[in-house]
């Protein structure tokens, strides 16, 4: 009660904003947003200046941005927590969502199967955390070219030794689903990304999530997409709104799991 968070959005945003304005609201708080226009961060202003100013004034920021840089730096230099809305390495607010949704499905967490179909882009990065240190096997695929980086593949693959899961890439997108627990999948093209959308679509038609791929997971498989979704791209309507889906229970807990954030780190600060 009585914090206030100031929002930071160098990108468009439906799910992130609503969910954090209402959510601030809701625990008694308030939020401020802050448009690329208002602040344009890095040029009008360094990101070390705003992060010094904004933490006299707030309790806490949400940064959503292109480059996570930015938010490695506002972090290193705010004084309040420094939430990441979504940059282009990783979406962790999504992903926590997604976890507490297979939780509340009643879904048994440790040893299941997990599998993402698509661009191995930021969301697929923090599935990929996630999964590995919960115990859940993951399986990513991918079209050749396309596969999330190195770097967190090593990691990942780390944690999953640690919590006796698997992380395993593949460019089968059939092959992969076959016994899938959940079904997840994310716009082929993201934001920033919109001059490679027709060469893209072709790349990526083979990676549909459609009826036929859905018929290759477990009988009471999930279907996830973390939205917006490209309907008759990378997801079907017959599935996106059919009965394996989850994707508008993600959307809404969105907003229950960032309280839950909000909570653990606004507690006990002015």
């Amino acid at each position: 009660s009585g914090k206030t968070m100031a929002l930071i959005f160098q990108k468009p945003s439906n799910r992130t904003r609503v969910s954090f304005d209402v959510g601030m609201y809701q625990l008694g708080g308030n939020s401020i947003y802050l448009s690329p226009n208002e602040i344009n961060l890095g040029v009008r202003e360094s990101i070390k200046d705003v992060a010094r100013t904004l933490s006299r004034y707030v309790s806490g920021i949400v940064l959503r941005t292109f480059e996570h840089k930015n938010v490695v730096e506002l972090a290193k230099y705010a004084t309040v927590p420094v939430i990441n809305g979504l940059s282009d390495f990783s979406h962790p607010c999504q992903a926590l969502a997604d976890v507490y949704t297979l939780r509340e499905a009643n879904r048994k967490i440790e040893g299941m199967n997990f599998v993402y179909v698509g661009d191995g882009n930021n969301v697929c990065h923090s599935l990929m955390y996630a999964c590995s240190k919960l115990g859940i096997n993951i399986r990513i695929a991918t079209p050749k070219g396309y596969e999330p980086l190195n770097e967190v593949l090593a990691e990942t693959e780390a944690f999953a030794k640690d919590s006796g899961s698997e992380v395993i890439l593949s460019n089968d997108p059939f092959d992969a689903v076959k016994g899938a627990n959940v079904i997840y999948t994310d716009v082929w093209t993201s934001m920033g990304q919109e001059k490679e959308a027709d060469e893209r679509r072709k790349i990526f038609k083979d990676f549909q999530i459609n009826q036929k791929l859905v018929n290759l997971g477990s009988k009471d498989v999930l279907v996830m997409h973390c939205l917006p979704a490209h309907r008759g791209e990378e997801i079907t309507d017959e599935v996106i709104d059919g009965t394996s889906s989850v994707v508008f229970d993600e959307a809404e807990n969105r907003m229950h799991v960032q309280k839950a954030i909000l909570i653990k780190l606004l507690n006990g600060r002015a």
